[in-house]
Formats: C-alpha cells, structure tokens, sequence
C-alpha cells in the first residue's frame, strides 16, 4: 500500500515538474506570482521605451542647433551679402554638416549626462555590485522645455502664422494741417511711426511727393507696409514746434483691404493741433 502511495506521489511531481517547463519556468526554482513579472516586464519596457524617445529628442535638438548654428558662423565670418548667396550656400550646403555633428553631439549628451547611475544598495554578500542607471530627472526636464519651446515656435510661425492672410499690404496715410498751418521746410522733418501690436514698428516711408492740398490745407502724404497680425495699430506724427499727435487705426487682426481712403479722423491724443489724418489699406500686387 506504502509503495503505491509513493509511486501516485512521485507521479504527481513529474507531472507538476513537466507542466512548469512546459510554461517557460525552471521547474528547480518556485515560480514567481504572474502579476510581479508583469509589472517587472512592463516597467522596463516603458524605461527602454522612454531612454529611446529622449535620446533622439536630444539628438534632433542637436541637429537643429548645429545645422542653424554653422550657418549663421559662415554668414556671420562672411561679411556683408547683398544678394543672399552665401546665406543659402550656408545653409543648404554647410549648414548639413553641422547637422550630422550636432546629432551625433545631442545623443552623446544624452548618455553621458542623461544617463545617470542609481544610488547603489548594498549586497547582502557584502561583494560590489553594479548600481542601476536611471534617467537624469534635471536633463529630461530640461530637454522636454526646450522641445516644447522649439515646437510652439514651430506652431506659432508655420501654422498659426503671425502673418497676414493677403501677405504683405501697404497703408496710405495722409494727415490734413490746419489752414493756418505751414508745411515743414523738408521731409527730413515729419516723423511718422506705425506700430503693430505695440511692439513691432512698421516700415514707414516718406516719398518725394511727401506732401498735398486739400482746398487751403496743405495734406502731407506717407506709405506704411504692413505684414503682421497685431491686435493694435497705432499712428504718430510728430513735427517741428507741435506735441506728437497719435491715431488708432480702426482695423482687425487681419485685416482686408478697404475699398478707399476713410474720412477724416481726429487725433486721439493732442486735440488742440487740429490736425486729421486718413487712411487705405491696400493689398500689394
């Protein structure tokens, strides 16, 4: 009875033994709970997965930096380039190369500074162990930062566009003085700003024919060109002997163009000169 016993029993343990290869587990060691492997597995997916992703980021920042970086070095050695060529030769034809480096310096960054040991444990044995290597938390924050920037800038200037829809558009401006005011001795004198947005400032010119007539009122005529979305734009003209007078222009972030000349405004600033001012946008053909 005893034999049989130990024979069902010693069945059994094979049994058991076979079905624990048969899984991919060493039927010599206790098997490990499912779930703990999983998450082991798993963990160090996401890890290799994340060790990936930021070396090419930093190797993509580096390009980006050593492709713009050679370029503006050639331009800036140089010297002065009238027609453009030597910008696009740098940066079609040098600029690359800068390009490779760079990579090759952003995924070297990477896991030289990226790459960080962990803090080692120590061995029950007593014998050294080699510590773990995390990611570097300052770098990857910092890399993150800087690839969110590179990329609202990118968002911000190819796909928003700060532009305007019709390119770049040019204002007529024409300012009537009172009747019983003169003309300045020369165009040197009138100054006249345009500023989008209350940062930016408009290219603003003052021809020969710079000045007119409106019956007995002498009208002084100037062009502005126009190429940025601005919640604002405001004109100042300033001239010999007066306070600078100022006008808002009533126009939209991107504006169409007008189909005329508008009627005469006054100024918003320094009403006591007296002085009106007009306006058409148009587009540039």
């Amino acid at each position: 009875m005893s034999i049989l016993i130990e024979s069902e029993g010693s069945s059994r343990l094979r049994r058991d033994r076979w079905q624990r290869r048969t899984i991919g587990v060493n039927w010599f060691l206790p098997s490990a709970p499912a779930s703990l492997m999983t998450k082991r597995i798993r963990a160090a997916g996401i890890t290799l997965f994340m060790r990936i992703i930021l070396g090419l980021l930093s190797g993509l920042i580096g390009m980006l930096a050593g492709w713009f970086g050679l370029a503006f070095l050639v331009v800036a050695l140089a010297g002065p380039d009238r027609d453009g060529g030597t910008a696009m030769g740098a940066f079609f034809n040098i600029g690359p190369i800068g390009a490779v480096v760079g990579f090759i310096a952003g995924v070297w960054l990477f896991t030289g500074i990226g790459i960080v040991k962990s803090v080692p444990s120590a061995a029950p044995s007593g014998n050294a162990t080699t510590p773990p290597t995390r990611i570097s938390r300052p770098f990857a924050v910092a890399l993150l930062v800087l690839a969110g920037g590179l990329g609202w800038w990118a968002w911000y200037e190819l796909i928003r566009s700060p532009y305007l829809t019709h390119g770049f558009m040019t204002l007529d401006l024409q300012f009537r003085l009172p009747p019983d005011m003169a003309l300045p001795p020369s165009k040197e004198d009138v100054h006249i700003d345009v500023t989008e947005g209350g940062r930016r400032y408009a290219l603003v010119s003052v021809s020969d024919g710079w000045h007119g007539h409106d019956g007995n009122r002498q009208v002084i005529l100037a062009t502005a060109s126009l190429s940025y979305k601005a919640s604002q734009r405001v004109v100042s003209l300033a001239l010999p002997g007066i306070d600078e007078v100022t006008w808002r222009l009533d126009l939209g972030s991107d504006p169409d163009p007008t189909p005329g000349y508008t009627a005469w405004r006054p100024s918003s600033g320094n009403a006591a000169t007296k002085i009106e001012m007009n306006f058409r946008l148009r587009e540039d053909r």
